[in-house]
């Protein structure tokens, strides 16, 4: 790898590290308050599943302009700008979903986020099939997040609806 593939890895960490930095007070013991689904992680594997897939997109981003030589010309524009909203709107996801605590807007950015990662992928896939490939995991990991988001959002219009624990009946 090259020198600036550090760059590329590192770039996507920025926007988790200003959240944490801007919110940390306000984030503490908020994610163990909500009643959450049963598959919820605790709140540092969520932590580190984005930390990951961070790095798996910045890695791919690296494969994708060293494909297109490097540099920032003009074919890096359209592959490279739908990166950047995709970026953009995935660290806005964290800000609504853990700092704001919105979770309906957090889905809503989820399901363009979703179809953002996967316009990228098509994009990127004649460039490098590798990196395309590597955003497999980030499509996944959405699918998880969209899915607690929705059951917090759920849960939090309709608190009746919340599921009773095996065994117990509702009065």
């Amino acid at each position: 790898m090259q020198p600036q593939g550090a760059i590329f890895l590192a770039l996507p960490q920025l926007g988790p590290i200003l959240l944490w930095l801007l919110t940390r007070h306000r984030m503490s013991g908020w994610y163990d308050n909500p009643k959450k689904p049963p598959w919820c992680p605790p709140h540092k594997v969520l932590l580190a599943g984005w930390i990951t897939i961070y790095f798996i997109m910045g890695y791919a981003s690296y494969l994708v302009w060293k494909d297109l030589g490097g540099g920032f010309g003009r074919p890096l524009a359209l592959p490279f700008c739908l990166y950047a909203v995709q970026l953009a709107v995935s660290w806005a996801v964290l800000i609504l979903f853990f700092a704001a605590h919105t979770h309906g807007l957090a889905l809503l950015h989820l399901l363009l986020l979703y179809g953002l990662v996967v316009t990228t992928a098509l994009i990127w896939h004649p460039i490098n099939k590798l990196a395309a490939v590597l955003l497999l995991p980030y499509l996944a990991w959405l699918t998880v997040t969209a899915s607690i988001a929705y059951r917090l959002w759920r849960d939090s219009l309709c608190p009746n609806h919340q599921p009773q624990p095996m065994g117990e009946k509702s009065d």
